[in-house]
């Protein structure tokens, strides 16, 4: 297994389960372990009644629907909707690994219907797997970076590994190419993005360096799918440090105001959906801004109504002391806030609801829970891009099988996880399913893998 996040433990316990014998290779230390799994909370789930942590009915059009919105049908129908029916089973095998659900959060309670969240978080998950992985004999070479992959015609048969200053060659049977996408390498963002990459923060592992990846489409033969520029970005709090900041650096208050580039100007529909289904979109959208900076801003009405980042906000107690705090020209940004208040029109405010508070007569317009900032003081949070993984991948099939540019599948190597998402998802993201296609296809290359082995 070449990478120890979720899609890889998943991969892994299913082989070991199997009776076949699984190295895993984490590039991460001990202490890192887990990729952008340990900063998850959820995963998203169909299921057709209430059903422990999960209320009411999700069913797979609902979930489908969802997600055909969000990618703008950038998606394999047949992968997502493999994905989707295997959430619907997949939590009684976690708990048997010693995953625990809890019910949602207050601040969440909107998902509670269609997402499933891990008591402890990611972290305990990924605890929770490797504890399991390593009493059932998993081996777990930590610290341990693939640099080279021997693979002929499709077939692979071995892999360099530096450790520790030295290398070593492993040979196997199979493979499960699991280690991750590209975001934590900023010379490969840069190519995709050009010098707005400078600006962006990463808010997963560090240690996702799209090695295995580029090793795979670039060097091995291997089919890629995905455009470079596109991935899981979420707006986040620009005071965030450059890597590793996680799920608390995410700024959940956009629905509840407006948010403006760095000229005082609105630039998109605040209100347009469920934060679940748009909140990564933020990131895309601020990282075409103007420095890729832009700023979310509300009134005493919206403060306590969403849940909190980790930094506070900067408070003003006015539009113009607010612009000077964070050093915007205060006319730009006073006008932006009068014409939006002359636009609102009344409605009955419900943030649990596609509720008919919206603008008339401005664009970009705001659809929902349109009211008016002018509630002192004022708050303001600075964001930036925040980049969670990249959807460039490899191509797979329905059975986890890695796709050679002849469109044949590799003899012996599989995917899972983020360097295969892109299968999934062409552009945007709907809360849990990075987790669903994980888990998904971690158990599926597990199940093709202990089988092939066995030959």
């Amino acid at each position: 297994m070449l990478g120890g996040g979720n899609a890889g433990l998943c991969a892994a316990l299913t082989a070991r389960r199997a009776g076949r014998r699984v190295i895993m290779l984490e590039c991460a230390p001990k202490h890192y372990r887990g990729g952008n799994s340990r900063h998850t909370r959820n995963l998203r789930c169909m299921h057709d009644h209430s059903a422990d942590v999960l209320s009411g009915v999700y069913s797979e059009e609902e979930y489908w629907q969802d997600l055909l919105k969000v990618t703008g049908g950038q998606t394999d129908e047949r992968l997502a909707r493999l994905t989707i029916r295997h959430t619907d089973t997949c939590r009684g095998w976690m708990r048997q690994h010693g995953v625990r659900f809890q019910p949602s959060m207050t601040g969440a309670l909107h998902v509670s219907r269609t997402n499933a969240f891990f008591l402890g978080g990611g972290k305990a998950l990924v605890n929770a797997y490797y504890h399991a992985a390593e009493t059932l004999g998993v081996e777990v070479a930590y610290e341990s970076e693939v640099v080279e992959l021997n693979i002929s015609d499709g077939r692979f048969k071995s892999a360099i590994v530096a450790r520790g200053g030295s290398q070593r060659e492993i040979e196997a049977k199979v493979v499960v190419a699991a280690a991750g996408g590209f975001e934590s390498n900023l010379e490969w963002l840069r190519e995709a993005w050009g010098k707005p990459a400078d600006n962006f923060l990463i808010r997963g592992t560090p240690y996702n360096m799209g090695r295995v990846l580029r090793l795979l489409i670039r060097d091995k033969g291997v089919k890629s799918i995905g455009d470079p520029t596109q991935g899981h970005f979420v707006a986040i709090d620009a005071r965030a440090p450059k890597f590793d900041g996680g799920i608390v650096t995410r700024v959940d208050s956009v629905s509840l105001g407006i948010v403006v580039n760095r000229h005082g100007q609105r630039f998109y529909d605040e209100g347009e959906d469920f934060w679940p289904k748009r909140y990564a979109i933020w990131g895309r959208l601020v990282a075409q801004q103007p420095d890729q900076i832009g700023y979310s801003i509300i009134d005493s009405k919206s403060l306590g109504r969403f849940i909190p980042p980790v930094y506070p906000p900067i408070v003003a107690k006015s539009i113009r002391e607010l612009a000077g705090t964070l050093g915007l020209d205060p006319d730009p940004l006073e006008a932006t806030v009068a014409q939006f208040n002359r636009a609102v029109r009344p409605g009955t405010f419900d943030h649990t609801l596609l509720d008919d508070c919206a603008t008339e007569g401005i664009s970009p317009p705001k659809t929902h829970w349109a009211r008016t900032i002018d509630a002192p003081p004022y708050y303001a949070y600075p964001l930036r891009p925040g980049l969670t993984f990249t959807y460039l991948g490899v191509t797979v099939n329905e059975r986890a099988q890695i796709i050679m540019q002849d469109d044949r599948p590799a003899a012996n190597m599989y995917a899972a996880g983020e360097i295969m998402a892109g299968n999934v998802l062409g552009k945007g993201y709907v809360a849990g399913i990075g987790m669903s296609i994980g888990t998904t296809f971690g158990r599926i290359a597990g199940e093709e893998a202990a089988r092939h082995a066995e030959r």
